[in-house]
């Protein structure tokens, strides 16, 4: 950003209007200063019945009144089309042809006249698409294409919206396939799929101030044909963003930037000389890079990069900010004597370099350099500009002219002073021009002499103070206009003294000190005690500060809590009156940790070392042990101690070689120093740096692969992270050969996100074996091999069905299907009744011969037929066998039930289930013993409805569950629980003395 810098010695003149009227009287008026100015519009063109306010209010007094210019002539404002309301021009059915131009208002009054910022008066407007649409444009599946919009003429800029087929069905943006240009208005499609056939209209809309106008251009037909080959390509950047951009600080600039490519590229940004600006934010991912509220610091070649599985594609461009004026420095409003001189300085940043001028207009219109007169009181005005902007900045300069007046400015009536001290009397009265000045003591006219001085502009000094020297001293002033002096009384006091004075004080951080201050004064006055560090005033008031005073009316110590190494330096103690102060001052050293280390540099950086240097911070009164090196990359979560060469760095050192760092990483470096009190703070951090590059020194994890299509070899692997890639081109290669053959087949994948590759070949055995390996290369080179995999490629469908099928009726619900061994079977199984196209399946795996079929319905006819099946697909089905299940099991559970205690033993017993016709007979009971998570099962045959079961010793809970079975399966349960306290579980229950029956 660069400065221009305008002087004016009363006037480097550029405009001068002469204007007569009354005097500007001083202390009552005041020139013209805006409040508000006129700002530039946008005004549809055609619109007849509308208005248009440019705004020009000015303070002024007396009140100002007002003029416009437009292009530089004067505003008609007899034409009834233009009104000026208070100082706003009120334009009535703008005209394109007689309307359009720069206008500017001055304000008026008889101090002066100042003029405002240009407003530009324009007219927007958007004229219809051409009658003739484009040519219908044809594109394959999965290649890239472009509509053009060819706007119609209009002003101001755009915005370009595009429609499919029916308004308003507006193209989305979301997926990254389509992009519609904001610079050229056009639409962009990555990767073209059929379903994107359709008649396509460019939408656009201009905004003008007080409305906005848009319109849409004839159809654009786009035909997709489809390409069923699949062909992928790498990624192609089509919108390019220029080589120079130029923005304007404090605005917001855009860069465009999208690709061709199948599949649909990624897009991502960066800053080639620094950090890409954080509040890029998501736009650093997308098509549009948008940069808010650009400062210099944004200034730098930025790139887009276009990727995909197929690869990549780059461009880069430069963003240069330019800065309209602004003011650093501006000219004030000035009194002024007359025949003397006057400077004022204006000094303006911005880019491109503003120029300075400056703009007057005075009463009379006399301009002199020297000897002002009255009639040179003006309003002045600095006016810088470049082609962004122009900027102004007024002043009033007023010449004054005055006999001397000590009325508002008297000397002071008491002037009270320090025995052996010195004294200053002031003699400034209002005069124009200066007058002459000097000092009488009574009768006597004073001079200069080895105790009192009369300097030229009027102020007496008087040394060594006596009593002797108490007294009146007048001051006279004259100039050719008259005459004026006035009077003070000095008074002379006892001087203050320090009488004990603090002394130098030794101390480590955290402990307490007290600096002590004692002082005598004349008895007449107050005395005040005051503390400075180092040089700077002490706020002892204030809470928040570990320090404080404490003493009498001559005694003023300062107690110092935990103290800390920022309050070492210099304390000064001040004992003052209003007449005298004395001072004593003692130095406070605080010994602790070191202070951080500075000038850190990272110098020499390799693969993996990286050279620091820096400069000794201060000790803090207490010798460097030693240094340690902390560090920070994008991979770490925080700052962590580095590896150093030498590994313990002694306190004299200052530089040391960090090791062990990974290649092609950003690095940031802190140096700490620590003494036998600690450790300090770190040093400022080092810029980023970047190691060299190197080949990768491991190969990619996780190979494996298989499955897929006939005749493909898929080969998988995990995609290495950041940290192992060392460089940047970097990619893997495979190399496969079929398992026993001498050759390798070497392949390369120039993506680091691929994670998979796919070989096809016709001529590929089903399930054939494959030895596979893996390794990483960048620009600099290749790394090792992974230790070699067995992949095999795709297997054919089964073309052989299991043989010896047997169904077997377990129960009503459950039946078992056996065969001869088969890898990978599929049973499918339909009731009597049902198509086999609704079949249910059940899957088994490995060298499996049985299988249990469960979820039946009892007494049912199933069909079964067995399948064996692969990656590829599923095998011809075995002969269908057919199977029966069983009836189901009694829907009723043992009842009746009846139980006894004999000690520690208890007796159960139940009444016998009887079969339905329909239902399996009862073979037997089951009786499950639950007792604090241990159970145990008895199985009982139908000939006993009894059983005694023991009782646990801690009377604990105990759970009993009796249920019939048979070959229809187990019945339904019946759940009691027997404990010494005859608790029943979920059941109604009576009691009797030989025991309890439900």
């Amino acid at each position: 950003m660069k400065l221009e810098i305008g002087w004016l010695l009363i006037l480097i003149l550029c405009m001068c209007v002469l204007t007569g009227g009354d005097v500007c009287i001083t202390g009552h008026d005041s020139g013209p200063v805006f409040e508000e100015q006129p700002s530039s519009v946008v005004y549809p063109e055609g619109l007849s019945k509308g208005t248009v306010t440019l705004n020009c209010q000015a303070r002024a007094s007396p009140a100002a009144t007002y003029r416009w210019h437009v292009n530089g002539t004067n505003v008609p404002v007899g034409d009834p089309r233009y009104t000026l309301v208070a100082g706003n021009l009120v334009i009535s059915g703008p005209q394109y042809g007689s309307d359009g131009g720069s206008y500017q208002c001055l304000a008026m009054n008889r101090c002066g006249t100042i003029l405002s910022r240009v407003a530009n008066l324009k007219f927007g407007y958007l004229h219809d698409f051409s009658g003739e649409g484009q040519s219908p444009q044809t594109v394959y599946e999965g290649a890239g294409a472009f509509l053009a919009c060819q706007a119609p003429a209009h002003y101001p800029a755009l915005s370009y919206r595009w429609f499919v087929n029916d308004f308003p069905s507006f193209v989305k943006p979301e997926g990254g396939r389509w992009f519609v240009s904001q610079v050229t208005g056009n639409l962009y499609l990555a990767k073209a799929e059929p379903n994107d056939t359709a008649s396509y209209f460019c939408f656009t809309t201009i905004d003008m101030d007080i409305s906005t106008k848009s319109t849409f251009s004839k159809a654009n037909q786009l035909t997709v044909q489809p390409d069923g080959t699949g062909v992928k390509s790498a990624p192609a950047i089509k919108v390019r963003f220029p080589a120079e951009t130029y923005a304007l600080a404090g605005h917001t600039t855009q860069l465009e930037c999208f690709a061709y490519g199948n599949p649909v590229p990624k897009l991502r940004w960066r800053k080639v000389d620094g950090l890409l600006p954080s509040k890029a934010g998501a736009s650093a991912e997308g098509p549009i890079l948008t940069l808010p509220e650009v400062t210099f610091h944004d200034e730098g070649v930025y790139e887009c990069e276009a990727y995909n599985s197929e690869g990549r594609d780059k461009h880069q461009g430069r963003i240069n900010v330019q800065a309209q004026p602004e003011w650093l420095q501006v000219m004030s409003d000035s009194e002024v004597e007359i025949s003397s001189e006057l400077h004022w300085t204006c000094v303006a940043a911005g880019k491109p370099r503003p120029s300075i001028r400056w703009l007057l207009e005075v009463n009379g219109g006399r301009l002199k350099v020297i000897n002002l007169a009255l009639e040179d009181s003006g309003m002045y005005q600095c006016v810088a500009e470049n082609k962004h902007d122009t900027i102004y900045s007024n002043a009033e300069l007023r010449v004054q002219v005055q006999a001397p007046d000590f009325r508002s400015n008297p000397v002071r009536r008491l002037v009270p002073a320090a025995r052996g001290g010195q004294v200053m009397l002031e003699c400034r009265p209002r005069a124009a021009p200066k007058p002459t000045l000097f000092w009488s003591r009574g009768t006597e006219l004073l001079t200069n002499s080895s105790r009192v001085t009369v300097t030229p502009d009027g102020i007496l000094w008087i040394h060594n103070i006596s009593r002797a020297d108490e007294g009146k001293y007048t001051c006279f002033a004259e100039n050719y206009l008259g005459k004026a002096n006035s009077t003070g009384h000095l008074s002379v006091r006892d001087a203050t003294k320090i009488t004990l004075a603090p002394s130098n004080a030794d101390i480590n951080q955290e402990e307490n000190v007290t600096l002590q201050c004692h002082a005598s004064h004349d008895p007449t006055m107050d005395l005040t005690f005051t503390w400075a560090h180092n040089g700077a005033l002490l706020d002892l008031e204030d809470p928040t500060v570990p320090q404080f005073m404490a003493g009498s009316n001559t005694i003023g110590d300062l107690l110092i809590v935990s103290g800390q190494l920022s309050q070492a330096g210099t304390y000064s103690c001040t004992a003052q009156t209003v007449v005298d102060s004395a001072s004593a001052s003692a130095k406070l050293v605080v010994r602790g940790p070191p202070g951080p280390p500075g000038g850190l540099v990272v110098k020499n950086i390799a693969e993996t070392s990286a050279e620091l240097r820096w400069s000794r911070g201060y000790d803090n009164h207490s010798p460097i042990g030693k240094y340690v090196i902390m560090g920070c990359s994008p991979l770490s979560s925080g700052w962590r101690t580095m590896r150093t060469d030498p590994s313990n760095i002694e306190g004299n050192s200052e530089s040391a070689r960090v090791v062990g760092l990974l290649p092609w990483m950003d690095y940031e470096f802190q140096v700490i120093a620590s003494n036998i009190l600690g450790s300090g703070e770190p040093s400022m951090s080092s810029h980023t740096v970047r190691t060299q590059q190197a080949a990768p020194t491991v190969a990619p994890s996780g190979l494996g692969g298989g499955g897929g299509d006939r005749n493909e070899l898929i080969i998988t692997w995990t995609p290495m992270a950041r940290e192992y890639q060392n460089g940047d081109g970097f990619g893997y290669i495979l190399a496969f050969r079929k398992r026993n053959t001498p050759t390798w087949v070497v392949e390369r994948v120039s993506n680091v996100e691929s994670s998979r590759y796919v070989y096809s070949n016709q001529s590929l055995s089903p399930y054939c074996p494959f030895e596979v390996k893996i390794k990483a290369y960048n620009c600099k080179g290749e790394g090792p091999f992974s230790q070699i995999a067995l992949v095999h490629s795709a297997e054919e469908e089964p073309t052989v069905a299991p043989s010896r099928i047997n169904a077997t009726a377990l129960t009503a619900f459950e039946m078992q299907v056996s065969w001869d061994p088969v890898q990978h079977l599929s049973i499918r199984y339909w009731r009597q009744h049902e198509r086999e196209a609704a079949a249910d399946r059940v899957r088994t795996a490995g060298l499996e011969t049985t299988a249990r079929v469960a979820g039946l319905r009892p007494s049912t006819r199933y069909h079964v037929t067995v399948l064996a099946y692969n990656s590829a697909g599923t095998g011809p089905a075995s002969p269908k066998s057919t199977v029966t299940t069983r009836r189901p099991p009694p829907n009723r559970p043992p009842g009746n039930v009846f139980w006894k205690t004999d000690g520690s033993w208890v007796t159960v017993r139940w009444d016998h289930v009887k079969a339905l016709d329909n239902e399996s007979a009862v073979l037997g009971y089951k009786v499950l013993y639950k007792h604090e998570g241990q159970s145990a099962l008895k199985i009982l045959d139908k000939g006993k409805t009894s059983v005694t079961l023991p009782l646990p010793k801690d009377n604990g809970y105990v759970v009993l569950e009796i249920r019939s079975w048979g070959e229809g399966g187990d019945g339904e349960i019946n759940q009691i629980s027997p404990p010494h306290g005859l608790r029943l579980t979920g059941l109604a229950s009576c009691h009797t003395q030989k025991g309890t029956r439900t």
